[in-house]
């Protein structure tokens, strides 16, 4: 990207022939890079795309180093010229031809390096460009500890700028030195204030004019204002330009987001040359929370509903393009969102840019996350973060609140020192009103938040619910605790003891693994349906509520976490798109509920591979259909026959259809509209009573699970077990494995490593004695597979688990046990721990000849402990 400004200030995207190279001994510096192996790198770039995602634990958290050269332009030759990050995480230094140009600390925000005195002359001389970047911990640094990834490297655009020796501030936080509000608006009338930050780098006293000029959308001009203003050398200085009052504002909001256009620009008072020149939006929009009303935008009530977002890819991790930042926005927009919270950290300045031309209202926070240190540098460093969140992202009219703080007091220190806690508590109390106090001193048009795990006692006891305007609560009543009522008393207990403290719902969600279904659907199953049921209930509860001003589903997609195990591991996958931004159901339900327009989306259309058992008759297999809209009642046909109308309540309308084996075409039609959605399923049809007329020619089955499972690669489905029935096929004996927490009501949310389809060996039968399968005649592969899942290396609980950060490792079993296939010994001795270690994928695999309508048989013995089976596939071969 270049751009130029007749004569002012340029900008060329700086992003391409650079060398990366990793420094884990942090041996190298700016002379000596003798240690060093470089690999071409084009940024954005993180040297974590691949290593947070493989299954050893922990990621590459040290130094990285870029180095690249630059020559100057001969367009540049007499310019400041500055190299502008717009991210790098998270301890940042800058050198040029072997000196020290800058650093900075913070990973999440923009910064601009002044390299201007360190270039060598001359427009044709080759300088040396290297950048050191660490994303080690650092108890001075926020955040210290989350449920996200902290990306090493420099994983945002960087620019190359050159300005005239009089400009707009390049060093005022990263900034372009020019800041617009309005004080007043109303539908009448509008107030537009100017602040522009104007440096002279020059050794001679200037003088120049500063003018702001509005247009609207159409590019015409609505006013102007020129204030003639002189500086010394070396000199800076702040100028106010109060703009005439614009009369009949065309008013921003969601639904009609009209941007006006502010360019203000550095005239040269003789040559009336441009010298600089800065573009900002402007949106007219006036707002306020209420404790018992909610939110007001242009003095209409407005409930703002939308996502937080986490800004990593699917094999990306941060450094992720402009274009699929766009789309992110695109897609909540889509969505029927008007608001996202920036969580937890400020983003690409594109989104704030994106969220101005779409109409979503945002709010944007520092990464103060789970905890804090109790240092000075601490603090300078968040107040110095929170300065630049709020100078740098001050020009969007999108923005409406501030934040500083998340779940702060998840998992206190000092918990075996209650007075040193209450000391604790002190400095967090303390830090909390230092930030709220700078944030409306630097900005006193918006409000001011802090987002609190559901502790409501704590939090108010430590008095971080009286601080800021607003008081934002993360509930997970039904995922994390077991309650899923417990929301909504929630909700009534905050606005009956907190009567004037406005409240969002600024985190909610449940784990949607788009690969697990369940007709019967239980907490921490992972199942689409379970998050269905869960945000339906959060849905409703805060659109009754008048005095909720609104909820931000956690998370708009699925967003990596490295830490994390269960059936994704590394994901948290509580998001409404899948980390490739594929929607799930739970997508097309908001859609259904927040949408102005018809709306028919047949929600369970990406699970397009059905496997199940035929009914009584044999040859269907009745099996749900949930259909998202905000139509009364859908009518919903299969292979053209009409399965009936049903009505949609809490926006779903639900049929048992009667699948055939092969393709069936489903249509959803809302009639009084003519809005419909149409999917083909292909069906795999499973026998009750499998013959040679009727055979099993294919079966997969999770033991111990009353969910279904899609291999997306194999366009498989693995279905529930079930009880052996003489003449059909099923497991005798046994129980279903629990692992003994408080929140999986079976199976294991552990990591099973060297697999991606961890939840065929996340559940299991313990002391099962048989598996028979009455199959016809012929021949068989017979795949029996196995996972240990007690037992392993201790681990700290994490902390979103609430499981009071203990570790809750279940003993280890020590199990070996024989196998036998219609009585031919087939596993002997069978210890899975000790040949393949725990949490490890096995697969046994045998060819089975059937004859004489024998079956098969599997039989388990235990020789010490107990017999398991995780899952068992079946497939027949002629």
């Amino acid at each position: 990207m270049c751009r130029a400004q007749n004569g002012g200030r340029q900008i060329i995207r700086f992003n391409d022939q650079w060398s990366f190279s990793k420094d884990p001994k942090g041996t190298a510096s700016a002379q000596d890079q003798s240690s060093l192996n470089w690999t071409k790198v084009t940024l954005p770039h993180t040297w974590n795309d691949k290593d947070v995602m493989d299954d050893e634990p922990g990621y590459y958290r040290g130094i990285g180093w870029y180095k690249r050269t630059l020559v100057i332009p001969a367009a540049f030759k007499g310019k400041r010229i500055y190299l502008c990050f717009n991210g790098a995480n998270q301890e940042t230094e800058v050198y040029v031809n072997g000196s020290s140009a800058g650093m900075h600390i913070g990973g999440y925000t923009r910064f601009n390096v002044d390299i201007s005195d360190l270039l060598k002359p001359g427009t044709d001389q080759v300088n040396d460009i290297m950048v050191k970047v660490n994303n080690r911990h650092n108890d001075d640094i926020a955040p210290l500890s989350a449920d996200f990834t902290f990306f090493g490297g420099i994983y945002r655009d960087v620019n190359l700028l050159a300005v005239e020796p009089v400009h707009f501030s390049t060093g005022d936080h990263g900034t372009d030195g020019v800041y617009v509000s309005t004080p007043i608006v109303s539908e009448r009338s509008a107030q537009v204030r100017v602040k522009s930050v104007v440096e002279n780098s020059s050794a001679s006293y200037q003088k120049f004019s500063v003018s702001t000029v509005i247009y609207d959308a159409t590019n015409k001009l609505i006013t102007t204002q020129v204030q003639n203003v002189q500086l010394g050398a070396h000199q800076t200085k702040n100028f106010l330009q109060e703009i005439k009052p614009i009369s009949d504002p065309h008013l921003w909001s969601p639904a009609d987001p009209y941007l006006y256009r502010v360019l203000t620009t550095i005239t040269d008072a003789k040559t009336k040359r441009i010298i600089d020149q800065v573009s900002n939006p402007l949106g007219f929009r006036w707002f306020r929370f209420d404790a018992d009303k909610g939110f007001f935008l242009n003095g209409k009530p407005l409930k703002i509903m939308g996502a937080s977002r986490h800004q990593d890819y699917e094999g990306l991790g941060n450094a992720v393009p402009t274009d699929l930042q766009v789309r992110d926005m695109q897609l909540l927009k889509d969505m029927g969102g008007n608001f996202v919270r920036i969580a937890h950290y400020p983003q690409d300045p594109v989104i704030l840019r994106t969220c101005d031309r779409l109409g979503i209202l945002a709010s944007v926070e520092i990464p103060i996350v789970n905890a804090i240190t109790e240092s000075d540098a601490f603090t300078r460093n968040c107040t110095a973060m929170q300065v630049e969140m709020i100078r740098q992202n001050y020009n969007h009219p999108s923005v409406i609140i501030w934040g500083y703080m998340n779940e702060v007091l998840l998992r206190p220190k000092f918990g075996n020192d209650k007075a040193r806690q209450e000391q604790y508590f002190g400095h967090i109390r303390q830090l909390a009103q230092t930030l709220d106090s700078l944030t409306r001193k630097e900005d006193p048009y918006r409000y001011t938040m802090i987002a609190n795990h559901g502790d409501f006692d704590k939090y108010g006891h430590v008095g971080l619910t009286k601080i800021p305007m607003l008081v934002g609560w993360n509930l997970y009543q039904g995922w994390y605790s077991p309650d899923l009522k417990g929301f909504a008393s929630f909700l009534d207990k905050h606005h009956r003891e907190l009567k004037d403290k406005p409240l969002l719902i600024t985190e909610y969600g449940a784990d949607a693994d788009p690969r697990i279904r369940s007709f019967s659907p239980v907490r921490f199953d992972k199942s689409i349906e379970y998050a269905i049921k869960y945000h339906q209930i959060y849905l409703n509860a805060m659109l009754e509520r008048p005095f909720v001003s609104g909820g931000m589903a956690w998370n708009l997609a699925d967003f990596n976490s490295e830490p994390r195990e269960e059936t994704m591991p590394h994901i948290n996958n509580k998001g409404l798109l899948t980390i490739g931004r594929q929607p799930k159901d739970t997508y097309y339900l908001y859609q259904a509920y927040l949408l102005n327009k018809p709306f028919v989306k047949i929600a369970s259309s990406s699970w397009a591979e059905r496997s199940g058992v035929a009914d009584s008759t044999g040859n269907t297999c009745t099996q749900f259909v949930q259909v998202a809209t905000n139509a009364k009642g859908v009518e919903l046909f299969l292979n053209g026959q009409s399965l009936g109308v049903r009505p949609a309540t809490d926006h779903i309308s639900t049929w048992r259809v009667p699948f055939l084996n092969g393709d069936n075409r489903l249509r959803a039609l809302d009639a009084a509209t003519g809005q419909s959605d149409e999917v083909v399923i292909k069906f795999n049809l499973l026998p009750t009573m499998p013959s040679v007329q009727n055979p099993i020619n294919e079966l997969n089955v999770l033991l111990g699970a009353d969910r279904y499972y899609i291999d997306e690669h194999l366009k498989q489905t693995w279905v529930p077990d079930r009880p052996y029935q003489k003449g059909s096929w099923g497991y005798v004996g046994g129980e279903l494995y629990k692992a003994g927490n408080n929140r999986t009501s079976y199976g294991t949310d552990k990591n099973i490593v060297d697999t991606f389809d961890d939840p065929i060996y996340q559940t299991q039968r313990v002391g099962i004695s048989q598996y028979k399968l009455d199959v016809p005649d012929g021949e068989y592969e017979l795949s029996l597979l196995f996972a240990e899942l007690t037992g392993g290396d201790a681990k700290e609980a994490l902390a979103y688990n609430l499981d009071n950060g203990q570790s809750k490792e279940q003993k280890a079993s020590d199990r070996v046990f024989n196998v036998t296939v219609n009585g031919v010994p087939f596993l002997h001795n069978f210890n899975i721990a000790a040949e393949y270690g725990r949490t490890t994928p096995v697969d046994k695999t045998i060819r089975v000849l059937v004859v004489n309508g024998a079956g098969i048989t599997i039989d388990l013995a235990p020789v010490k402990g107990k017999t398991i089976l995780n899952a068992l596939k079946l497939r027949r071969i002629n």
